[in-house]
């Protein structure tokens, strides 16, 4: 079988050269620097699986040609799948799954914007630059007197939780699933939505993207939350509702937030666009507060992580072929 992979980086061509090799024997992979697309995909003729990230777009105009193709299997070496059309991949008989990878990197990063936000990190940085050395507006926050609410506790959600319970907070956790050796734990308590809004003083998210959870913080949500609530955001900018966010932000409601994600990021994070014109124009205002620290989706970007995507991500199309793929959608 014949696989291709897109958006090799040089960063991960040592993982890739691994998986590789490992790969069990009537196996064959090619890589190329860029992402899948509609001008692209003719080249796709002959391979029977392909490995992509969330810059590959599986709309069902792409899907259609995978199948005329002979494409029949799918491997996208990322967590979240909202750029797969899945009913469309679906109904041309294409098997796909997603890739894992251990939380803590993402979970670590989560628990740096937190103490960066609450210590005023952003200001502080940039008076360095200009010599300005005074503590006025500075006065931080200790986590360790805060509620700190988290929203999803999946695999990144128990690892937050757990660094989290070093810290000494009280934790408050919603999850429609919860699970009960989280339950159990002292300083844990699951509680409903409206009561994490209500009684958190920072809430962090680690809910997948899905039509169900696209943008559940909104407007009405944030107007639950105490005033001065610190947010946080590491997973997929539309889960919050941007316009929202700004209007929070300026009337002080919203008294700090840190993102490493963003709505419509695509084109932009992960891209060199230094001497272009963003048209983004709500992350160019959004970025211009003081208390609003946004990083480029580099949560995942750990060494263990990237080569776990790529590795797993490589090796999860033999498990499919013989079913026994744990990540199959």
């Amino acid at each position: 079988m014949k696989i291709k992979l897109y958006e090799l980086r040089p960063d991960e061509q040592a993982a890739f050269s691994r998986a590789a090799a490992a790969l069990p024997d009537g196996y064959s992979i090619d890589a190329v620097a860029e992402p899948l697309s509609a001008e692209n995909i003719d080249a796709l003729a002959g391979y029977e699986a392909i490995v992509i990230t969330n810059k590959s777009l599986l709309t069902a105009d792409i899907v259609a040609r995978l199948q005329q193709l002979g494409v029949r299997y799918v491997s996208s070496r990322c967590v979240g799948f909202n750029h797969i059309d899945l009913p469309a991949v679906k109904a041309a008989g294409i098997r796909v799954c997603n890739t894992t990878y251990p939380p803590y990197g993402v979970a670590e990063f989560a628990i740096m914007l937190m103490l960066m936000a609450l210590r005023k990190c952003k200001p502080a940085i940039w008076r360095m630059q200009v010599n300005d050395y005074s503590l006025e507006g500075l006065l931080g926050r200790e986590l360790r007197t805060m509620t700190v609410g988290v929203m999803g506790t999946g695999r990144i959600g128990r690892a937050v939780i757990d660094y989290l319970g070093g810290f000494g907070c009280k934790i408050l956790a919603y999850d429609p699933y919860p699970a009960q050796d989280l339950a159990a734990r002292e300083g844990v308590e699951y509680v409903g939505l409206d009561e994490l809004y209500r009684d958190s003083d920072l809430i962090t998210v680690h809910v997948p993207l899905m039509d169900s959870t696209r943008n559940i913080i909104d407007a009405g949500a944030i107007a639950k939350m105490k005033d001065g609530v610190v947010l946080i955001n590491v997973s997929r900018g539309e889960l919050v509702d941007t316009d929202a966010l700004i209007d929070a932000v300026e009337s002080e409601k919203v008294g700090a937030l840190a993102m490493d994600v963003f709505e419509d990021e695509g084109g932009i994070y992960h891209e060199n666009r230094m001497n272009d014109i963003i048209s983004n124009r709500k992350m160019a205002y959004l970025r211009q507060f003081p208390n609003v620290l946004l990083t480029n989706h580099i949560a995942f970007y750990t060494d263990v992580d990237v080569d776990s995507m790529v590795e797993d991500g490589i090796a999860n199309i033999p498990a499919m072929v013989e079913g026994r793929c744990t990540t199959e959608l």
